[in-house]
């Protein structure tokens, strides 16, 4: 049975779920071999198929959290209109070297009555955090530009060497800005950071701005589309679910770069999460005769979530902000089905947490990549 809690200091501990335990995964000395494999599904059936923030109460795939990182980021006296220029006086500024930046209207309008728009930057850490607000005539690359200077003036930080966003509708506008000022522009859902500080400052900022308007939608909503082909260099000939004790998830994610060079990890402690050692993580093992180039064409794919399609018999494969692929099919049955179902109850239950791992063969104790992964909902904005 699962467990999930949080770090008091950071979020509340929420209510713990649990779910029935699946007797089916195993680890991956022995995974669970259903008899499907890649490719077992054709071309053809693929296109058929001023203080630092706080993370208050909101819903990670099914598992709430409330806050704050300290007794006085949460003051109802602040003013939402205020804007924020931050940068922790403990940490090195010369180690900031990746940014996650969101340029999009609010649901706010100013005095003319046109919504207002807010940059919103910061880095994994939060120990850059910087928000601007602009009216929706200066809205360009230019702007967008000079505005990511100033940050780093004001706060006395280098220009990074990254900075990730996950609109797809702002690529062009952060893309131009970002490469005229020789930063490497990332689109990847990977900024989780700011998509738990943009839930968090939906209550205390934007509803209680003076120009808040009441059950506005996002201006630029994110995108869902249906998933497509996968390429070629992508496929994997055989795949698992199985589940792995979170201490060996930490193991495996932490030797992303001492061991292999290929993975991305999540530092649950900077996002505030803290979880019992024993709590059993999903995962998707994937093994391949050629696993390290497979391992390699997936690391500069900015991965973001696996989720198993019950109604198309299918995994989906997320990736970048706006890309999804049909990563494998199999035939549906009673049992793959309720198999397919136990996977995507396992990973709500874990609060979204799941990984991705890469092997030579499924029989394999050892990882040539090793992607920890967490599926977090949209931002309310």
């Amino acid at each position: 049975m699962a467990t999930l809690s949080f770090n008091s200091t950071k979020i509340r501990t929420p209510t713990v779920q649990s779910h029935k335990p699946i007797s089916n995964f195993v680890s991956f000395s022995k995974p669970t071999k259903i008899p499907l494999n890649f490719s077992q599904f054709s071309k053809k059936s693929q296109l058929n198929q001023p203080k630092p923030c706080t993370f208050p109460s909101n819903s990670v795939s099914g598992s709430s959290i409330s806050s704050p990182l300290e007794e006085e980021a949460v003051d109802e006296e602040d003013d939402p209109t205020a804007e924020m220029s931050y940068l922790d006086p403990e940490v090195d500024p010369e180690s900031i070297s990746e940014w996650e930046l969101d340029f999009c209207s609010r649901p706010i309008l100013d005095i003319r009555g046109k919504k207002i728009w807010e940059l919103v930057a910061c880095d994994s850490s939060l120990s850059l955090q910087y928000t601007k607000y602009f009216p929706n005539n200066v809205i360009n690359s230019v702007t967008l530009k000079d505005a990511i200077v100033s940050i780093s003036d004001e706060l006395g930080v280098p220009l990074p060497d990254k900075i990730r966003f996950f609109r797809s509708q702002m690529q062009t506008i952060i893309t131009k800005a970002c490469k005229e000022l020789g930063i490497k522009p990332v689109p990847s859902k990977r900024c989780l950071s700011l998509l738990l500080w943009l839930e968090e400052r939906y209550e205390p900022v934007y509803m209680r701005h003076p120009g808040f308007q009441k059950g506005s939608k996002p201006l630029l909503t994110l995108d869902n589309p249906f998933p497509m082909e996968l390429p070629e260099n992508l496929f994997g000939e055989k795949w698992a679910f199985v589940q792995l004790p979170f201490s060996a998830v930490q193991e495996e994610a932490s030797s992303v770069e001492t061991r292999f060079a290929f993975g991305a990890s999540l530092d649950l402690d900077l996002l505030g999460i803290e979880i019992d050692d024993k709590t059993l993580i999903p995962g998707l093992a994937v093994a391949s005769s050629r696993a390290k180039p497979l391992a390699a064409w997936m690391n500069g794919l900015e991965v973001c979530s696996i989720e198993a399609d019950v109604d198309r018999a299918s995994l989906i494969l997320s990736v970048g902000i706006s890309t999804r692929y049909v990563y494998a099919t199999y035939k549906k049955t009673a049992v793959t089905t309720n198999e397919a179902e136990a996977w995507e109850a396992a990973k709500k239950a874990c609060g979204g947490l799941h990984f991705l791992a890469i092997q030579d063969n499924l029989d394999s104790n050892d990882c040539v990549g090793f992607w920890f992964l967490l599926d977090l909902p949209p931002p309310p904005v």
